[in-house]
């Protein structure tokens, strides 16, 4: 009688209903453990993820040296400011003298992306002036020129040539 009603419709129908009531919540205690962990890891700084070794080289090869030795210049970046209407050439000084063609303001700079066919200028702003620094560089010194983006031409992650004079920075990408 007891293997009968087991196998018929209301059997099976407890069967389901017990197993549903067992499975569900094991699964939704899971879930909520999963979250619970998730919430600890973000607000409690003692659990943290492994930091990423990995630092892209800016420059190929031995470009670095390069700018440092010929140009007295290191910490070469090139940022999309403003909403992405400017582009920013930043620079640390190391030598003055051997960075003093940077500075000059009868070097014209320009900013050249081959992907996009553009060739940026640096404004030049009715009562402020150009928007680049040309005073007599200083060691241990951050410097920087902005270029005008009109029309977002220059986009995130391109690579582009920075040109001052006789200073030619190559293949530097676009943060």
């Amino acid at each position: 009688m007891l293997k009968k009603s087991l196998t018929g419709t209301p059997g099976v129908l407890l069967a389901t209903a017990l197993a549903v009531n067992l499975v569900i919540p094991a699964a939704e205690a899971q879930s909520q453990q999963a979250k619970d962990k998730a919430a600890a890891a973000a607000t409690n700084p003692a659990v943290k993820t492994a930091p990423s070794r990995y630092q892209p080289d800016r420059f190929a090869g031995r470009a670095g040296k390069y700018y440092q030795l010929v140009w007295g210049i290191d910490s070469l970046s090139v940022k999309l400011v403003e909403s992405g209407e400017v582009v920013r050439f930043s620079y640390r000084v190391l030598d003055p003298d051997k960075a003093k063609a940077l500075n000059d303001k009868n070097n014209e700079p320009s900013l050249i992306d081959p992907r996009a066919g553009v060739k940026l200028v640096v404004p030049k702003m009715e009562k402020i002036g150009p928007l680049r620094q040309t005073g007599t560089p200083e060691a241990s010194k951050a410097y920087w020129m902005a270029f005008s983006n009109k029309g977002r031409p220059v986009k995130k992650g391109d690579r582009v040539d920075v040109v001052i004079g006789q200073f030619r920075a190559q293949g530097l990408v676009v943060d």
